[in-house]
């Protein structure tokens, strides 16, 4: 569920933009998209009292930011988006990581994994540009401030090293944001990726032996 409200999430934020309800829309996504984050971590071995203490500030400050659509809300709010996705990411890498067997749910978990720490670069993206005003750029309006659907693209193809550079990061400390996120995809699909593609391996070879 979670990975599925992400993906339709992501088709749906272009429609979202440049209507009058964007800020209500986005806060309502946002708080979906918290409460399966805190279901999650409670089928992981990580602990639920953390992702709740993350999940209700940040989901009061989205209420907050939708009725009153207050500008010094959004550094914190960002904040703990990220922090929340950041840890529930974390918490479903350490549940595919205690299990021996694949089963359906790892495979889920890879995908929703992978879109959990996307969606939270781009929320640090989103503070850095509030707190460090012309961090990034892009063809189209070099000069304004990138659009949540331009940041969550950004944090996309770094995540996968696409890298197809048509927002850029100009700031020293988005920079190192960037390439913290470059990091962070290329150890993902090193250690979590490569561990389960091994496990699903060594469960055809002993099926095979079985037989």
């Amino acid at each position: 569920m979670l990975l599925f409200v992400q993906l339709v999430s992501v088709l749906a934020f272009p429609f979202m933009e440049d209507t009058a309800l964007e800020q209500a829309m986005f806060s309502a996504v946002g708080i979906v998209v918290l409460a399966l984050a805190v279901w999650a971590v409670g089928h992981s071995p990580a602990s639920v009292w953390i992702s709740v203490a993350l999940a209700v500030p940040a989901m009061t400050i989205l209420i907050l930011q939708a009725v009153t659509e207050a500008a010094g809300l959004v550094p914190w709010a960002e904040a703990l988006l990220a922090a929340l996705y950041l840890y529930t990411a974390g918490s479903l890498i350490a549940y595919m990581v205690a299990d021996r067997e694949i089963t359906r749910d790892e495979l889920y978990a890879v995908g929703a994994t992978f879109t959990l720490v996307a969606w939270a670069f781009a929320h640090i993206y989103t503070w850095c540009q509030v707190v460090y005003p012309g961090s990034f750029v892009a063809a189209i309006d070099p000069g304004e401030p990138r659009t949540w659907m331009e940041l969550l693209f950004l944090s996309f193809t770094t995540l996968s090293s696409t890298g197809l550079s048509d927002v850029v990061p100009v700031a020293p400390f988005a920079r190192a944001l960037v390439m913290l996120e470059q990091v962070a995809g290329v150890g993902y699909l090193a250690m979590v990726v490569s561990r389960l593609v091994t496990l699903l391996v060594s469960r055809d070879i002993r099926h095979s032996a079985d037989r």
